[in-house]
């Protein structure tokens, strides 16, 4: 274990987690337990952003707020959040 770095050392792994189909990464709702894909998510798009819910108790589990210059991402819904990583080098 190595102490004493700052966050930006953990810039190349989550280039490599945040980086392709991110509605096959499996949720873990923080409300009832029930896990499954992104895309199987129940989803209400507004401008300028979505919130997505729990197939199984409808709890809100992400909040997306895009602009042309920054994106919000709010997982607090989402206990665990399990991506593949492919064609890891």
């Amino acid at each position: 274990m190595t102490a004493g770095l700052d966050g930006n050392a953990l810039g190349g792994m989550l280039a490599d987690v945040f980086v392709g189909d991110v509605t096959a990464a499996v949720a873990t709702c923080a409300g009832c337990g029930s896990a499954g894909p992104i895309a199987a998510t129940l989803v209400s798009t507004m401008q300028p952003g979505a919130i997505a819910r729990c197939p199984s108790c409808e709890n809100i589990v992400l909040r997306l707020v895009c602009t042309e210059e920054r994106a919000w991402l709010d997982l607090r819904g989402i206990s665990v959040l399990e991506l593949r990583i492919s064609d890891r080098e």
